[in-house]
This record gives C-alpha cells, sequence and structure tokens, in this order.
C-alpha cells in the first residue's frame, strides 16, 4: 500500500498533470497533514490552473485534514473507512466538512 508520501509526492502530482480540469471541478483548498513514517504536509490547491500539489503546510486552507499514515494507508485501501476513522478521531478536519469527502474524488481519478 503506497504512504501518504508516495500519493501525495508522487501520484497525486501525475493525476493533477493527466486530469486537470476533473481535478479542478473539486474546486477546493486542501492541506494535508499525515503523522507518522511515510507521512508529511502538503497543500493541494484544486482552486489555482493548473492545480498543484505540494510539499508545505498554508494557514487559509478551506479544509485541513489530519490523521497518521497508517491510518492513510488503510483509508487508501478502503475508502469507506473515512467516515469511521472520523468518528474514532482518528482523522480531524478543521474548516468545510463536505470538502473533506469531495477530495476522495481526487483519489479515484486515474483509476477508472
Amino acid at each position: 500500500m503506497p504512504s501518504a508520501k508516495d500519493v501525495f509526492d508522487t501520484r497525486i502530482p501525475e493525476v493533477l498533470k493527466q486530469f486537470p480540469d476533473k481535478a479542478r471541478e473539486i474546486n477546493a483548498l486542501y492541506c494535508m497533514k499525515v503523522s507518522g513514517d511515510g507521512g508529511g504536509d502538503w497543500v493541494v490547491d484544486l482552486t489555482s490552473d493548473p492545480p498543484v500539489c505540494k510539499p508545505g503546510v498554508i494557514d487559509d486552507a478551506q479544509c485541513t485534514i489530519s490523521m497518521a499514515n497508517e491510518d492513510f494507508e488503510a483509508m487508501m485501501e478502503n475508502p469507506q473507512l473515512g467516515m469511521q476513522l472520523y468518528f474514532q478521531g482518528k482523522l480531524q478536519v478543521v474548516g468545510d466538512p463536505m470538502l473533506a469527502t469531495r477530495i476522495t474524488k481526487l483519489f479515484k481519478l486515474g483509476q477508472e
């Protein structure tokens, strides 16, 4: 299973290059904070043209998602786990929780 580092450093930038218009339909500015081995912090800007995913943190994200890498990997394997992790307090969302559900569309791009 790919770590958050693999997903946000490699896979998501590739998806953004292949499907910029579809990614921009999500139209949100995210900050991802993933702790533990294979984790890191990323800014995923799906409002810019072209959309970008880069290492870093921003204070004005519309949605900041924080979780451990092991939980991130489990969620990538089974997207249904997202809500369960949220209610267990293992996935924290600051900002618009509806945007947290929309980022799953980004993870699905390129998998169809």
